[in-house]
């Protein structure tokens, strides 16, 4: 029998219906308490729900495209192995290429570049 190293990832079907029961049972508590709470609350829900939305598709528009093949160069990186290209998480549409010398293995040399969008 041979060992999983695999992690299985938790359904995500599961987690809405515990934040559906959950969120089911608070509100049933609030109709109970006042039925003008109980609307306010659907209401507020409807709100966030529909801002949680439009912010998720505004900054989906928005990703960081993929990275290209050529990679920045300068007087200092020239000869260095490619180590690792990823989108900056702090500024959009920056690609972070890290790169690392031959001769110096635990150097790394980093550059930021403008990422460009293929027109395909």
């Amino acid at each position: 029998m041979a060992a999983r190293d695999e992690v299985e990832e938790p359904s995500r079907v599961a987690g809405a219906v515990v934040l559906v029961a959950l969120g089911g049972g608070a509100l049933a508590v609030l109709f109970a308490l006042a039925v003008e709470a109980g609307v306010l609350a659907v209401w507020v829900a409807a709100v966030v729900a529909v801002w949680w939305s439009a912010r998720r598709r505004v900054s989906d528009s928005s990703a960081t495209p993929p990275p290209q093949p050529d990679r920045p160069s300068c007087r200092e990186c020239a000869g260095h192995e490619l180590v690792e290209v990823t989108p900056s998480e702090t500024q959009k549409g920056m690609l972070i290429y890290k790169s690392a010398p031959p001769d110096r293995p635990n150097h790394t040399h980093i550059h930021m570049v403008q990422g460009e969008v293929n027109a395909r």
